[in-house]
């Protein structure tokens, strides 16, 4: 796995094996990334990156400029792994909290600019989490809730969504 751009183009991390994740391909990542760029000013977002998984996304945004990153994952073997992976690569912007994510975001905290959630794609909670997410009002304004999911999960009927966007095996819902 490699990062696919900003200052840490092309640096690969490789994760143990034995993580239980589906990392966004390259793919879907650099299209995201895309129209993230056009939309945003990364240097100057919050992000919110839940079930973080190995941290790719959370490094991509870093990698880019953002200076303020929250990962969140349950998994201890993949917070490790991000904390590994920030402290080699010198990356001080990324708070790494190992944490449930559905109930971290019942919190009160800061808005963000942009929060991505690649939930496990049978998790039983995922058609709830926009709902969750506007409630508690943890998304800024202007900000977007990007939800990578299978193609059998649709949000088009969500009062929020924006856009809707696939990558092969990979499906992003865009709210706002």
């Amino acid at each position: 796995m490699r990062v696919i751009g900003g200052y840490l183009k092309g640096r690969k991390i490789a994760p143990p094996r034995n993580l239980p994740v589906r990392p966004t391909t390259d793919l879907a990542r650099e299209s995201l990334f895309n129209i993230l760029s056009n939309v945003f000013d990364l240097s100057s977002v919050r992000v919110l990156d839940l079930f973080s998984g190995t941290g790719i996304v959370s490094l991509e945004f870093a990698s880019r400029g953002c200076a303020d990153i929250v990962s969140v994952d349950l998994h201890p073997g993949c917070t490790a792994f991000l904390k590994e992976s920030t402290q080699k690569l010198q990356i001080g912007c990324i708070r790494v909290h190992r944490a449930d994510a559905f109930r971290f975001i019942q919190k009160p905290q800061a808005g963000f600019d942009i929060i991505f959630a690649d939930p496990p794609y049978d998790h039983p909670g995922v058609k709830s989490l926009p709902d969750i997410v506007f409630a508690g009002q943890i998304l800024n304004k202007e900000g977007w809730l990007i939800v990578e999911h299978s193609s059998r999960l649709l949000f088009g009927d969500h009062p929020h969504f924006f856009q809707h966007r696939s990558y092969g095996d990979v499906n992003f819902s865009i709210m706002k």
